[in-house]
């Protein structure tokens, strides 16, 4: 790899290994399988009281989901504004980083035991918070990226950085199955849990420090202080405007909301569907989801390299093709033994195509001093996705009873986003014929 700065590069990467330990050990290890199991409820078919709704608990948490990221659709295009013309990119992802921290610490508490009867809204509110956190600092972290590395770079720093964070992740994980497996102390396995919700937020402050020390600081581009909520949706779309001109970038990224649709919503439901599906126990999906993190690392790693040698069109479409064909072995799973088989290519390509896409991206934007303004951009496309894949995935099973029902809808995103991936290969192929007749004439 050849960079300018390979300290600022591990820096930035850190942050992966600090924060990815929120997303892959809670969202999508111990708080699906707690949350379900702490309000199961066979008397009233699992639905539960939440603010006085009457919520299906496997939808109430897809719904919080939603909500946490539709929160941030509004809140990014402001903050990106202010940190790429304030200058204080790092002070935004120093904020966001303390609140999902904070968020996760708090979870620790989440039990009827302790909290008593808004247990449940005490649990959720923490949840969604953690949630904000996480996403929140992601668009000013993905802006560093055409910042520290050159073109060229990009995907291998993009890989570098989801490695180094399915690797922190994997860590924290083998910690927090050794505590349910093995309830040192006699603790029960709720409390092993809780204490794992505990180390994810020290482990989220702790190391992000290390990314905060070496990160360079922005100057601000202008002194004027405008209205700050009109000129974030300014900017948004003073980004959709250009890309509107930019044939190749507005049809990939029409390609990245849909399959985005199915690539997040897989990620947060799998363990509720082994979960309340297929009956599984808490410590068997906690190992299965730290062989999916392991298989990830080579996964993102691989992908990486395929890409410098096929392109990255051509891996994306063979990716979201293999997540076609995981949804629709989903809907047909049955047994535990299907159920990891699954779970290996899910992380062969969840990895990969989260890496990817970063970096696909970051090639494709025009040269600017704006990134954070652009990352908004991604990351509002991101998250819409998101808050349209979970809830679709909720408001099905909550409508059919039946969570299988809910696994189509998502194979219908990922052929979309499939099609319009095709299309974007054949106008970036279109530009480049263009370009060699032009300097041929």
């Amino acid at each position: 790899m050849s960079t300018s700065n390979k300290k600022v590069i591990n820096g930035w990467a850190m942050y992966d290994w600090a924060n990815s330990v929120y997303n892959l050990v809670i969202t999508t290890t111990f708080f699906p399988a707690y949350f379900v199991g702490i309000t199961k409820n066979p008397a009233t078919n699992d639905y539960v009281n939440f603010f006085g709704f009457n919520v299906l608990n496997s939808a109430l948490y897809t719904y919080a989901l939603s909500f946490a990221n539709l929160l941030i659709v509004f809140c990014l295009p402001i903050l990106s504004s202010i940190a790429d013309t304030r200058g204080n990119k790092k002070g935004f992802l120093r904020f966001f980083c303390t609140l999902g921290a904070i968020g996760c610490s708090a979870m620790f508490f989440f039990s009827k035991d302790t909290i008593g009867p808004w247990y449940l809204e005490y649990g959720v509110i923490c949840f969604i918070l953690a949630t904000l956190g996480y996403s929140g600092g992601l668009v000013f972290y993905n802006s560093y990226l055409p910042e520290i590395a050159p073109v060229k770079d990009r995907d291998r720093v993009s890989a570098r950085g989801y490695a180094f964070g399915y690797v922190g992740s994997v860590i924290l994980q083998l910690v927090g199955f050794a505590l349910v497996a093995l309830q040192p102390f006699g603790i029960s396995t709720g409390m092993a849990i809780t204490i794992t919700f505990l180390l994810v937020g020290i482990w989220w402050f702790s190391f992000a420090q290390v990314t905060f020390r070496v990160l360079p600081s922005h100057v601000a581009k202008d002194k004027a202080k405008g209205n700050i909520f009109r000129d974030g949706f300014t900017e948004l779309k003073k980004v959709y405007r250009q890309v509107g001109t930019m044939p190749v970038l507005k049809t990939y990224l029409r390609a990245f909301f849909f399959y985005s649709m199915g690539v997040q919503t897989v990620m947060l439901a799998a363990t509720i569907f082994g979960k309340k599906e297929l009956q599984m126990e808490d410590k068997m999906l906690i190992f299965t989801v730290v062989v999916i993190q392991i298989v990830a690392i080579l996964g993102a790693w691989a992908m990486a390299r395929a890409s410098e040698k096929y392109g990255n069109f051509k891996v994306l479409i063979f990716t979201v093709a293999l997540w076609v064909c995981v949804c629709t072995g989903a809907y047909f799973t049955h047994t535990q033994t299907q159920f990891f088989i699954l779970a290996g290519l899910v992380g062969l390509v969840m990895g990969g195509i989260q890496s990817l896409s970063r970096s696909t991206y970051a090639k494709l934007i025009p040269e600017t001093k704006d990134t954070a303004s652009f990352f908004s951009y991604y990351d509002v496309t991101e998250k819409l996705a998101i808050v349209i894949g979970t809830f679709s995935f909720g408001f099905i099973e909550q409508m059919t009873s039946s969570m299988r029902n809910s696994v189509l809808v998502l194979i219908v995103f990922f052929s979309i986003g499939l099609l319009w991936l095709f299309s974007a290969l054949h106008k970036q192929r279109k530009l480049a014929a263009a370009s060699q007749t032009t300097v041929g004439a």
